[in-house]
């Protein structure tokens, strides 16, 4: 072998070899146990960035490990190739089309990739803009229509202006874009939604089987999903034949209701206020309330403003007239869009009601002084008993609030229900870059899907791109102009697009069947490599892309499309790279190019920096030190194995008898390092831990190497040699491969198992004890590892020094602990 280690030369052989070998394609069928390792596919935006770089280089481990352990691995790759900024650049530069964007990019980011060393099948490779993939995305879509699931409704949805389309409600965080952070605002559209609500229930109910997934991400799903039981009760409008209906929580504070409040948008405020003096003004607010964002008129800081519109309801329970108002903290898709009033029990009731000089009631009166309403300082919402209450009069809260229910529901003024926070999934993009929504406007038939035979629905190449909001297809007449397949006669198309989070909602089961053009997938093969085993990407998709995979999961698992009801077993949301304690953005200037890394320092040194500077999970900051540390550290292998692979070829590979001494220590040290890196790679992740093992190793083969020859057992060096490479493959594939081939191996070193501890190995001969005088430290003593309590008092106490500080003093108990101290106690 070389001298030197020459990293350009080595990993462009090694990639060339593992190419040609197709080292990384993966049969469907094995007697090996399946394991499917998957890190989310990225948007091609151009080239790969530190967070790309860390995010599949803790893949890669994992796939190459389970690998070395005896796993048929699935390790795909992919491309989220639909989206908005394919679409912008293609207005931006005008003379270039977003399909001609998008797979210049993915040719630039798989080229990285495979520079990388990243250990992916890519003969399954998939591009959700490929015709070949959005015809099941649309075929997934009829199947949802076809059981109710797919709908369209007019609704006021989220509207970002600078992207010129709607949003989900995940879309939308802090009343922002979260793609380009433009205040998002409210209109009203015509809108495909998919009903995810009526798998809220199942959702929430099986975070539970998530036990391989982190806690925070559980606790934002179940936050999102945002379960609540209450009632629904009916209050009638006076003088209207309409009613409107409320949800609470507390139907058990019913007769405490002071007022009552409207969403600025609720249908029925026009008709209250139709023939009232203060009608203009309401509607003038009504308007201006309408293009806030929700963050403005919800946040807990936001001013709490309401106007009285003259109308009046009726309390079912009571028969009083409670005055209506609008207040801009109500939003109509939360909830019913109606809030009654309850100031004496609900803060931001009671701060309503003291700004505008409502009534306040006590219903809900607590052991000891009883709440005075023109003294109360803040509102009551602990236990109590009923009171002002009618017949439930000294009912303790919680018996009060089934009472109420019941009698809600006996008297068919109200019902007991349980409600979400979630909201129905808004897909509907009015944008050209997306898979088409397969359905058929007909003058005759009404709406009509496309029939399954004719997808997929092609989006068609020469359309004008321009930012206003209108969907470029439907200024396309070759697209927009087509028949009903129902009854033949002329008819439009649909020129909304899907959500991109459609695409990514499935794309883990395509990778089983990428090819297959008959079928979204194969069954056989799909049922046998699903679930994921192992997912792996960022913490901010937990509401978003994770919540819609599941319920996509859900209604796949219903159809018979498959058999798992979860999607990902265990989950793993890594940390971000971030440069000078800020996240990496080029508007910071401190973006790292991992291009740049690669060329001056080589792939397998990025790749052990990205995995020893921090746990995976926790964020990473980026540093220059640790870069070249790294790349120090492989020079260093480089040097210990390079040298001796003449004396390692004409090594023995077994052992005559049990090594001892120095021999001994270095084969327990190999051993112990074994049984650290497989714990830490294979159970919890650890990968920083591992590699800093390996590079103890290391030091110990530097310091046994150093040792005469006529000391050192050629066959111990040989094992410690060759599993200190086969522990370091899956974090620096190229260097070990190279050094490995070097030591006389024909077959790929990620072809090797991975190797076992022994265990008799690591017991140490010898420890070191720590000498205790009345608790405090006085010596230290080395004595044999497997020395029982009593030889540990009795070796102690005839240590020279030991004597001494005992001399003149009453020994009054000796208190051994095995492997770690022995406390003796004077007076």
């Amino acid at each position: 072998m070389k001298e030197r280690y020459d990293f350009k030369e080595i990993e462009g052989k090694w990639q060339k070899y593992w190419e040609a070998e197709n080292l990384y394609t993966v049969p469907d069928f094995s007697q090996r146990p399946k394991y499917y390792c998957l890190e989310m596919f990225p948007y091609p935006s151009g080239k790969l960035h530190m967070g790309h770089v860390r995010n599949y280089s803790i893949g890669d481990v994992v796939a190459r490990f389970k690998t070395m352990k005896g796993y048929n691995v699935l390790h795909p790759m992919g491309w989220d190739a639909f989206g908005l900024p394919a679409e912008n650049a293609a207005i931006k530069h005008g003379n270039m089309h977003p399909a001609e964007w998008t797979i210049d990019n993915i040719d630039t980011m798989r080229e990285q990739l495979k520079q990388l060393g990243i250990s992916y099948d890519w003969n399954r490779e998939i591009a959700t803009c490929h015709p070949g993939y959005y015809k099941w995305t649309q075929w997934l879509f009829l199947q949802l229509y076809k059981h109710g699931l797919a709908y369209k409704k007019k609704a006021a949805v989220n509207w970002c202006p600078s992207c010129a389309t709607v949003l989900a409600n995940e879309q939308v965080k802090e009343g922002s874009c979260e793609r380009c952070k433009t205040i998002v605002e409210k209109r009203e559209l015509e809108q495909w939604f998919f009903r995810i609500t009526n798998y809220a229930d199942r959702l929430l109910d099986d975070i539970k089987l998530l036990e391989g997934w982190p806690e925070k991400v559980k606790i934002m799903q179940e936050n999102w999903i945002g379960r609540s039981e209450g009632a629904e009760i009916h209050f009638p409008i006076e003088g209207l034949e309409e009613s409107f209906t409320v949800f609470t929580t507390r139907p058990d504070t019913v007769y405490g209701v002071t007022y009552m409040v409207l969403a600025p948008e609720h249908p029925l405020v026009e008709k209250i206020i139709d023939d009232k003096p203060q009608a203009a003004e309401i509607r003038e607010f009504v308007n201006n309330v309408r293009n806030l964002s929700e963050i403005a008129r919800t946040a807990t800081d936001a001013e709490k403003i309401g106007l009285f519109t003259g109308g009046y309801c009726i309390n079912p329970m009571n028969g009083e007239k409670v005055p209506i108002l609008v207040a801009n903290y109500v939003l109509l898709e939360y909830g019913t869009g109606a809030v009654m009033g309850v100031p004496a029990h609900d803060q931001r009731d009671f701060e309503f009601a003291r700004k505008y000089n409502l009534p306040i009631r006590i219903v809900i009166q607590p052991d000891g002084p009883d709440l005075d309403p023109d003294t109360m300082a803040e509102a009551y919402s602990g236990d109590g008993k009923m009171v002002n209450s009618g017949p439930f009069n000294g009912t303790p809260k919680e018996e009060g609030i089934k009472a109420v229910i019941n009698y809600l529901e006996e008297k068919k003024l109200g019902r007991g229900v349980v409600n979400f926070r979630l909201r129905d999934w808004l897909i509907s993009r009015q944008r050209y870059w997306g898979a088409p929504i397969p359905m058929i406007y007909c003058p005759q038939c009404g709406v009509v899907p496309v029939p399954e035979q004719d997808l997929p629905v092609l989006l068609p190449g020469n359309v004008e791109f321009k930012p206003t909001g209108r969907s470029p297809l439907a200024d396309s007449p070759d697209f927009v102009n087509t028949t009903c397949p129902e009854c033949g006669k002329p008819a439009r198309r649909e020129t909304d697009t899907m959500d991109t989070f459609m695409c990514s909602s499935f794309y883990y089961y395509r990778y089983t069947s990428p090819r297959d053009e008959n079928a979204v997938w194969d069954r056989e093969k799909v049922n046998g490599w699903l679930p994921v085993d192992q997912y792996i990407g960022g913490v901010e998709h937990a509401i978003l892309h994770l919540l819609y995979s599941r319920f996509f999961t859900k209604f796949l698992y219903d159809v018979g499309l498959i058999k798992n009801i979860e999607p990902f077993t265990n989950l793993l949301t890594q940390g971000m790279v971030l440069k000078d304690g800020a996240k990496m953005s080029k508007s910071k200037g401190n973006v790292v190019s991992p291009e740049e890394i690669v060329a001056t320092y080589g792939a397998d040194t990025a790749r052990l920096f990205i995995l020893f500077a921090a746990p995976p999970e926790r964020d990473l900051e980026w540093s220059d030190q640790g870069v070249e540390g790294c790349y120090r550290f492989l020079h260093r292998v480089w040097r210990l194995v390079a040298p001796m692979s003449e004396e390692l070829l004409k090594a023995p590979s077994g052992f005559d008898g049990k090594p001892a001494g120095v021999n001994r220590e270095m084969r327990r040290l190999t051993h112990a390092t074994i049984k650290k890196v497989t714990e830490d790679t294979g159970n919890r992740f650890n990968f920083n831990t591992a590699v800093s093992a390996i590079m103890e190793l290391v030091n110990g083969l530097y310091q046994y190497k150093e040792l005469p020859e006529t000391d050192r057992d050629p066959a111990v060096m040989r094992e410690a040699v060759e599993h200190l490479l086969i522990l370091l493959a899956p974090f620096a594939p190229h260097i070990t491969e190279e050094l490995w081939a070097g030591i006389g191996h024909r077959d790929s070193i990620h072809r090797q198992p991975w190797p076992e501890y022994d265990p008799e190995a690591i017991i140490e001969d010898e420890i070191t004890i720590v000498v205790q005088l009345n608790g405090k430290v006085r010596e230290r003593v080395l004595v044999p590892a497997d020395i029982t309590p009593d030889k540990m008092k009795e070796l102690v106490l005839a240590q020279p020094r030991v004597q001494n500080m005992i001399e003149g003093k009453q020994v009054v108990k000796v208190i051994p602990v095995p492997g770690k101290l022995v406390n003796i106690v004077v007076k």
